[in-house]
């Protein structure tokens, strides 16, 4: 029965956060919605598991929804025997002025009766960091990164207590970097000072070792708050045998899938581009007769795979920021298309899906049907196979075939951040499925 339960704000921060509790020693399961968990083969998992992450779509919804899908997450969690809580969000602090980090903390503590939460974004594998309060993506302050041009949460400021200030009923402090290099002790002292006692207290972390030194200090905490990187002072009880093997077998028919607009993406599907077949979707296409233009979509990836099964083919949205359509629309159509293409990939024999970006993932994964993953191997930090079970899908034998219903199928799948990742992925992920 697990103890330790999450609630992520996206299906790639989810398993994100799951690839770093496995790699600590939990059999980590990552149930998509909280409704995953009360059916009988989402429980049968859950039972199975040390940790359970609770994958909603909440980084970017209405304040409201975002709120009441993390507390039916807790109470879930609560319900299958959980009994501490940890806050999955982007190491990059994505929010509005409104939210929703600030108001779904709040929900969260009050659900659980308690006063105070740890605020620590920092991942230094992914080149995350805080220091004075000040968040810094690699050699850059927050606001000077390509974040601050995100379609969706445009970040432009790097001082995490402001940004988090207008959307938290509670008091903001900081506790810096001097005081948690004195210390777990110290740390922990330090946090549980009166003064921070109804306080969200961001923490500095530059350093892998501050985060062991953060999580060390915070075992006593309910609820905890921030990116990944935090589980790297956990221990779970299955140090060395928590993955779970591959589902697919070498040479099954995969894909590439990405939806993200970011940089690092951008750098991926450049990459991919020169080794992979590869399509661009069409907007305009979509727009005037989707059913066609995913036909056309899925027509080329089937005969990729006749022509060399090695090479996945490459869908992608943005290439290049001429192609950036950042309407939420678009956004939107993307997501769709994208999502149509991998359930009927995945009715014509697809066993390997990597998906890029967060809100693409969540549109993948909810249209396959796909109650949990389970965590296999690593690719990258933040980024790992999983297996999946697929719900049953409609499949045809082709164009002007016949449309029969297929049972469902277990699937491998990657979901990539868009910021993740190094430019080679899309063509080397596939050796980490072992």
């Amino acid at each position: 029965m697990p103890t330790l339960g999450a609630i992520a704000d996206d299906f790639t921060g989810a398993t994100d956060l799951a690839t770093m509790l496995v790699a600590r020693g939990y059999r980590t399961v990552v149930a998509v919605g909280s409704d995953s968990i009360a059916d009988e083969p989402g429980r049968t998992a859950v039972d199975d598991a040390d940790a359970v992450v609770i994958a909603l779509k909440s980084r970017t919804a209405p304040v409201t929804e975002a709120v009441d899908s993390s507390l039916a997450a807790l109470r879930a969690l609560r319900a299958a025997g959980c009994r501490r809580f940890y806050f999955k969000y982007c190491s990059t602090f994505d929010s509005t002025p409104e939210g929703n980090i600030g108001p779904v903390a709040d929900a969260l503590l009050e659900e659980i009766g308690e006063r105070r939460a740890v605020v620590v974004p920092s991942f230094p594998a992914t080149g995350r960091t805080v220091y004075r309060g000040r968040l810094f993506v690699h050699d850059e302050l927050l606001d000077e990164s390509p974040m601050r041009h995100h379609p969706l949460t445009p970040m432009r400021d790097a001082h995490v207590g402001r940004l988090l200030t207008p959307q938290t009923t509670h008091p903001v402090r900081l506790v810096g970097l001097d005081t948690v290099r004195a210390g777990a002790a110290a740390l922990a002292s330090a946090l549980d000072d009166p003064s921070l006692a109804d306080a969200l207290v961001v923490v500095d972390a530059t350093e892998d070792e501050d985060l062991r030194t953060v999580s060390a200090a915070t075992a006593h905490h309910p609820l905890v708050t921030g990116a990944a990187g935090l589980a790297l002072g956990l221990t779970g009880p299955r140090p060395g045998a928590a993955r779970v093997a591959a589902a697919s077998r070498p040479g099954d028919p995969a894909v590439v899938l990405s939806g993200s607009a970011s940089s690092a993406t951008r750098a991926q599907v450049a990459h991919g581009r020169a080794h992979l077949p590869h399509r661009k979707l069409d907007l305009a296409a979509l727009r005037a007769d989707f059913e066609s233009a995913v036909d056309e979509l899925v027509a080329f990836a089937r005969a990729c795979w006749e022509q060399d099964p090695q090479r996945p083919p490459l869908l992608y949205a943005v290439g290049d920021p001429g192609d950036l359509d950042d309407s939420p629309a678009a956004a939107a159509l993307v997501e769709k298309a994208l999502a149509a293409c991998a359930t009927r990939l995945v009715a014509a024999g697809a066993r390997r899906l990597l998906v890029a970006g967060g809100e693409t993932s969540g549109a993948v994964v909810t249209a396959l049907g796909v109650r949990t993953l389970t965590i296999g191997s690593p690719i990258a930090p933040g980024v790992t196979w999983a297996r999946a079970q697929v719900a049953a899908l409609h499949a045809d034998d082709g164009p002007g075939g016949n449309r029969h219903t297929q049972k469902g199928h277990i699937v491998d799948v990657a979901l990539k951040s868009g910021n993740f990742g190094a430019p080679d992925i899309f063509t080397e992920a596939w050796s980490a499925l072992v």
